[in-house]
């Protein structure tokens, strides 16, 4: 496979061969290791010598199951450590069917406001990917929903987009990276971490793929390969939660809204509380039957991307049946829901379609909201406050650049105390006082709080892989190390995070996944493989991070947590330190 790399400084790249350390790795090891070898760990984010490497995943491109994945990684503006964001969509196989291992954008434009988009083809001549840069200037500045049918236009229904808003022109913290969904929207997101800015730092407003004439991905071991798709396909097909018409396919994710909140862990009003009384109201449970009174009829939900079997994702309708947004996952539900006391639906999807428009991270748009909230900028549950709180973003307003900066930004700039962020990030949707667990991850994952980073909700609440007290923090550092790596693992390879479910409960599944990569590869993997290699990509990040300043003494929650007692369980975060340390230091 290929390695590009793109100097925005004079617009020139080069096509060289992957190299073999890279020959097994996928998606985030791929990216971390490059962020970690090429990036100086003291380099300024938006400076010259920050990289933005994107990687598919080992799988993506292939027929395995939901592994439509690309990773994006760079030293993060908002958290000044190292980043991976992850998005599911078709964009991350046509850079995989390109033969594509790393797309690295490097440099800068000498005149900064300079943007241009890149056309990635095929040469059917030199057998390799090609490059072209052309002019942006008609795409800055504009809402996305307006932008990308023009580049469709422009370039034809067979290609898929990467891409920022507004939101990483004007070099906001919270800014995303923004793909095409299988309907051409721009609703997919590599969110967390600021890295649109980066992106836009580069001079680059979109990476167009079309992998047109492209050969197909070569198999090793077909045979070997195919049975463990199968035997994946299965588990998926079978586990409570992934089945078709089951919870995430008919409920989405935010069925956890009302599991998180009866469990006293839904964040709400600013962390000030495990339960919100208006819960109910924006679960996924209402969101089906709110879609199917609007539709008229039952609607299942779609995959982020082709091969996706999983299918989670709703698209939420006007009341008179028309699109309004797709779509309204868990985490955006809470942050511009629960947590900002808002309990109507269709004020939240507006929040989530402004987000989208503009390139908004919606979890870190949300928390920074709540905090501002908390500040008196507005009271909580004022839902036309909050949409036009975002469109002062939107427009780079003074209140709205204070905004995109991000929530402890934000916070530092009204003097609140209570700022929920772990290495400048925001935590997602699950309280840490309740959840102990996903505390863990949050206070010692390389990434910033971020719960895809150790997914412990799974044994804690949904009993999947175990049966934990989230209450207790008893076994929690093992647990959530465990996690860590496994999950590092996934995000190489390429597969939704969500397998994890199937993976966890049938023991076929995770072999299934192993024989996948075995069979593309030709590796010899066992799944006692998976912790190990997962492991070595967490050590890359750690040490990145260490040597750009993030150590030990960062691996904390905030303050507030550890003496504010949390409503409905009256719980600190009372994890002992050395059980934080723990994590790395017995990794």
């Amino acid at each position: 496979m290929w390695l590009i790399r793109i100097n925005m400084t004079d617009r020139s790249y080069s096509v060289e061969e992957a190299p073999d350390t890279l020959e097994t790795m996928g998606g985030r090891g791929v990216t971390s290791t490059i962020i970690h070898d090429q990036v100086p760990p003291l380099a300024h984010p938006l400076g010259p010598s920050n990289k933005l490497v994107f990687a598919p995943g080992t799988l993506t491109g292939t027929a395995a199951p939901s592994s439509g994945r690309i990773s994006a990684g760079a030293k993060s503006p908002l958290t000044g450590g190292i980043k991976e964001s992850n998005a599911g969509t078709a964009w991350a196989q046509h850079i995989a069917n390109l033969g594509i291992k790393a797309l690295v954008i490097e440099g800068q434009p000498e005149e900064k406001g300079t943007y241009w988009l890149i056309h990635l083809t095929w040469d059917d001549e030199e057998e390799r990917p090609s490059v072209e840069f052309l002019p942006a200037e008609d795409y800055v500045g504009r809402d996305l929903f307006e932008v990308f049918p023009k580049l469709y236009e422009r370039f034809g229904d067979r290609v898929t987009i990467a891409g920022v808003g507004v939101s990483g022109e004007y070099g906001y913290a919270n800014s995303g990276i923004v793909y095409n969904d299988n309907n051409k929207r721009p609703s997919r997101y590599s969110g967390r971490g600021g890295l649109g800015a980066v992106m836009a730092s580069k001079g680059v407003k979109f990476v167009i793929a079309d992998p047109s004439g492209a050969p197909r991905r070569e198999v090793v071991d077909r045979e070997l390969f195919n049975q463990g798709r199968r035997k994946m396909r299965e588990a998926l097909g079978s586990h409570a939660i992934t089945q078709p018409e089951g919870g995430l396919n008919m409920y989405g994710t935010a069925v956890l809204i009302n599991i998180l909140n009866e469990a006293g862990g839904l964040p709400t009003r600013n962390f000030s509380s495990g339960r919100f009384e208006g819960a109910a109201k924006i679960a996924g449970e209402s969101i089906f039957e709110g879609i199917k009174d609007r539709a008229g009829e039952e609607v299942f939900n779609h995959g982020c991307s082709p091969g996706c079997i999983i299918q989670c994702s709703n698209t939420w309708l006007r009341p008179d049946g028309s699109e309004h947004v797709s779509c309204i996952e868990y985490e955006s539900d809470w942050a511009l829901g629960a947590n900002c006391g808002i309990d109507s639906l269709d004020d939240i999807a507006e929040m989530i379609r402004l987000c989208n428009a503009y390139g908004f991270d919606t979890i870190e748009t949300g928390t920074t909201i709540g905090v501002a909230m908390e500040a008196g900028v507005l009271p909580f549950g004022d839902g036309q406050g909050a949409i036009n709180l975002i469109e002062e973003m939107g427009k780079g307003t003074p209140m709205g650049r204070i905004l995109g900066g991000g929530t402890e930004f934000t916070g530092r700039a009204y003097g609140v105390t209570r700022v929920p962020t772990v290495k400048g990030q925001s935590m997602p949707a699950y309280e840490p006082r309740a959840v102990k667990g996903i505390g863990i991850t949050y206070a010692t994952s390389t990434m910033g709080a971020d719960h895809t980073a150790g997914y412990t909700i799974a044994p804690e609440i949904l009993a999947v892989g175990g049966d934990e007290d989230p209450l207790s923090p008893e076994g929690k550092a093992a647990l959530s190390r465990a996690f860590q790596a496994t999950t590092a693992f996934i995000d190489s390879i390429g597969h939704c995070l969500f397998i994890a479910f199937a993976i966890l409960d049938i023991e076929s599944g995770f072999e299934g996944m192993v024989e996948e990569c075995n069979g593309l590869l030709g590796t010899n993997w066992t799944t006692d493989d998976v912790i190990k290699i997962g492991s070595e990509v967490l050590r890359k990040e750690r040490a990145f991070n260490e040597a750009a300043g993030i150590g030990p003494a960062h691996d904390r929650v905030p303050e507030f947590m550890t003496y504010e007692p949390l409503p409905p369980h009256n719980q600190v975060f009372d994890v002992p330190k050395s059980a934080l340390d723990s994590v790395y230091d017995e990794l």
